[in-house]
């Protein structure tokens, strides 16, 4: 069996898929787990594998990162930012924005006004922009995750953003782990760098061509099929 935990807004699909595919007698078992805990659950050993968001303590992880996130504000869809196409960070000064405790964007300086309170989860940051309490930014995938139909949201091209990276315990790099890397870099199932590649397909052994039989002197073949005929009879 293989343990892959996943924070939210990552969706391994497409991986498990190609797992399925080519490790057909590996069971994988996806773990949701809040982005706050997944280094802890890698550490202590609660699954092989993992998709976290960058920054995080590396200390005892080896980490490859995926794929960068834009990030977006989210906003009741009366807010004014809503009217456009998308946003800078100075449009957002005189607004209050909230920042969770699980915020896994790392700000130079935070945006906007500070709110009035820390949300523990970015769930609950959600709740407050839609009772309008404040806005709040968060990587694209979060906000598809937390849709609401009294809120919409808008991308923020000069906000930092956030990154997605595989993480797994060094000291645990196991040949399942090697097979997980594999699907996540795109190596193909014949890789050379796969434990166990295709074996090619032998050729067939050519065939000699056959040498014509020598004639005997002084004798004629007769062609298969064919008889020799006797002298007519007069």
């Amino acid at each position: 069996m293989f343990r892959l935990a996943y924070v939210p807004g990552v969706t391994p699909a497409k991986w498990v898929s190609v797992w399925a595919e080519r490790m057909p007698g590996v069971p994988l078992t996806l773990i949701a787990v809040p982005a706050a805990e997944v280094v802890g659950l890698l550490r202590d050993g609660g699954a092989d594998a993992g998709f976290v968001r960058l920054p995080i303590d590396r200390d005892e992880l080896s980490v490859i990162p995926l794929y960068v996130e834009t990030t977006v504000v989210m906003v009741p869809k009366d807010h004014a930012v809503a009217a456009a196409d998308e946003a800078a960070l100075a449009d957002l000064a005189d607004d209050e924005v909230l920042h969770p405790l699980d915020d896994t964007i790392e700000w130079p300086v935070r945006p906007g006004l500070p709110a009035f309170t820390r949300p523990d989860t970015t769930s609950n940051a959600v709740e407050l922009v839609a009772a309008g309490t404040g806005l709040l930014l968060v990587p694209q995938s979060l906000a598809r995750l937390h849709h609401r139909k009294d809120l919409t949201y808008r991308p923020v091209p000069d906000a930092p953003q956030s990154q997605v990276a595989l993480a797994w315990p060094t000291a645990a790099t196991t040949d399942l782990v090697e097979d997980f890397i594999g699907i996540v870099r795109g190596r193909t199932a014949n890789s050379s760098r796969g434990r166990t590649p295709a074996t090619p397909a032998e050729k067939p052994a050519q065939r000699q061509p056959q040498k014509p039989a020598k004639k005997s002197p002084g004798r004629r073949t007769v062609p298969t099929g064919r008889k020799k005929k006797g002298p007519r009879p007069r």
